[in-house]
């Protein structure tokens, strides 16, 4: 059985996640989808549209919480209406809390094989400052999280892009890539994208695709390198060169400081592809 966490917040974006997940699992034998909806508890005081502070009298927002949980129920019960009677299986659940928190505590103790989430993506000092909770779950995630943005019909997966140095040799990328494959029946592309930053040859670079492919098996796999300003810009403009339907990456899940210092090549891509995006944390 391969059991889908679908983080869900009644947002379009949301839906398209579902939408991916529910096709997906129409597709293969033996899928779970479990929705999480996380309500959480409102605070006592609120920050207007305009900035100005304004406080809401207790027994009101209590009185909301309680309307707005009885609708988020009764939502609850119509998805598990919806998709019953499927040729898959389906459970939602509703949890308060922080959202964050809530996910990440249902992934260790579920322990999905893969978490589909929907994101807008953003840019500049929003994305620097603020984040989203499906960048910190790509970030932590303790299994394969794809990233959704628009509907997407995964049935029409033709071709999957993997983008790495390939200078670690990490036997759960290996074997996670052949669960992708497998997944989607698709063509994958082992690419390295070369910088000026970062440069090597191209008989050098080939050469260590090649030594990943022949390792762990991956036949048929096509090696490319791509040359670019930047590793994000040149991932992203290659999936769009050959129209792949699926950019996958591996992360560091670096967090902090550290991670405002240097960046993440990975959390960059799932922010501005418009593709979805499949991401993986190693050690």
């Amino acid at each position: 059985m391969i059991k889908v966490l679908v983080p869900y917040d009644f947002s379009e974006q949301a839906q398209n996640a579902l939408n991916f997940t529910t096709g997906l699992a129409d597709k293969i034998e033996g899928v779970q989808v479990e929705v999480l909806h996380v309500l959480e508890v409102p605070y006592v005081s609120s920050i207007g549209t305009m900035g100005g502070g304004e406080v809401i009298p207790e027994m009101e927002n209590q009185i909301f919480f309680i309307e707005l949980m009885e609708r988020r129920k009764k939502q609850i019960a119509e998805l598990k209406e919806k998709y019953s009677g499927k040729n898959f299986g389906f459970d939602a659940k509703l949890k308060l809390g922080n959202a964050f928190k809530s996910i990440s505590e249902s992934i260790l103790e579920e322990n999905p094989d893969l978490v589909v989430m929907g994101s807008k993506g953003s840019s500049g000092v929003e994305e620097v400052l603020i984040g989203s909770n499906t960048e910190k779950v790509v970030r932590t995630a303790t299994c394969p999280v794809i990233t959704v943005k628009s509907p997407i019909d995964p049935s029409s997966f033709k071709k999957v892009v993997f983008a790495s140095d390939f200078k670690e040799d990490t036997d759960e990328i290996a074997r996670r890539m052949k669960n992708l494959k497998t997944l989607f029946d698709a063509e994958l592309y082992f690419v390295i994208v070369n910088t000026p930053a970062d440069f090597e040859t191209t008989r050098d670079s080939i050469k260590r695709i090649k030594m990943f492919v022949n390792k762990y098996g991956f036949e048929g796999a096509k090696a490319e390198i791509y040359n670019s300003l930047s590793e994000e810009s040149g991932i992203i403009e290659f999936a769009e060169d050959i129209d792949a339907d699926l950019i996958a990456m591996a992360t560091h899940g670096r967090t902090g400081f550290l991670h405002l210092i240097t960046g993440s090549i990975a959390e960059d891509v799932v922010n501005h592809a418009k593709r979805p995006v499949w991401t993986l944390k190693v050690k």
